[in-house]
């Protein structure tokens, strides 16, 4: 059966400068930082203020680095640590593909508890910040997946069903990326802009657990659509990477929200 809706063959070089190009997924990550940024520059101001805009500054240069390594390493001990432990030197190689949000997320909590306690901010309040704008750029990610024709879905007869170039089998599957960037961008991003509140911006690691929580179940939601890697399949026969790595996301977030109270 073929599929109603034709995949749009979109060159995922956006740029090509001599043997130099620039890809969308990269224009995808500095977009994502740089929106979040200006956002945060806002958010970090608004009663009751946590940090100062010279502080959101300096702030993204590290969170860019726990993106890019936190995700990279993410990627390399969750989903392929067995190929990264016989080819090391690959490990570098961000252009060949491979990041984790898992990870990712992981090390920007990390750099920003570590430039907190440089900067004396409240880690929680400010975290806070910083979650509100994280879906921006998980829906440009998944818009960048789905360019790329990478991280496909499963099968299905649906009628906006897309056959993938780069799917071996050319079988119809869910646009499972634009589910994502659905799911995890839109969506959580006005939840989270629907609780950017003075009244919960004052309950502290309330927003950050509720990015937690809401990405956790759209995750979750969106593995059912989207095809498992194929060197991982589910596990247990049951369960997907990505479903297993967002529970304690969704455990933390829940945790979070239920311990927040206003001034703690």
């Amino acid at each position: 059966m073929l599929p109603l809706i034709a995949y749009p063959m979109i060159d995922p070089v956006a740029v090509q400068i001599g043997p130099i190009g620039i890809r969308w997924y990269a224009l995808a990550y500095i977009a994502g930082i740089l929106i979040a940024w200006r956002l945060l520059r806002r958010l970090v101001e608004a009663a009751p203020a946590v940090a100062s805009p010279r502080q959101a500054d300096d702030f993204v240069t590290w969170a860019t680095l726990g993106i890019i390594l936190g995700g990279r390493l993410g990627y390399v001990l969750f989903y392929r640590p067995g190929h990264y432990l016989l080819h090391p030197w690959e490990i570098p190689l961000l252009w060949q593909g491979g990041m984790a949000f898992h990870g990712g997320a992981l090390g920007v909590i990390l750099a920003a508890l570590w430039f907190c306690r440089r900067e004396g901010i409240a880690p929680l309040a400010f975290g806070d910040r910083v979650a509100v704008g994280v879906p921006i750029g998980l829906f440009l990610g998944r818009i960048a997946n789905f360019i790329n024709g990478e991280l496909w879905g499963r099968p299905t007869d649906l009628p906006w069903a897309m056959i993938f170039p780069a799917d071996p089998l050319q079988l119809p599957r869910h646009p499972s990326q634009l589910y994502q960037a659905l799911l995890e961008g839109v969506l959580l991003f006005g939840l989270m802009l629907a609780l950017n509140r003075p009244a919960l911006r004052a309950r502290p690691g309330f927003l950050t657990g509720a990015l937690l929580a809401g990405y956790g179940i759209a995750r979750i939601l969106g593995e059912f659509f989207r095809e498992p890697d194929a060197h991982l399949g589910h596990l247990a026969g049951v369960i997907t990477m990505g479903q297993l790595l967002s529970l304690p996301m969704l455990a933390a977030g829940i945790w979070l929200m239920r311990r927040a109270r206003p001034g703690a």
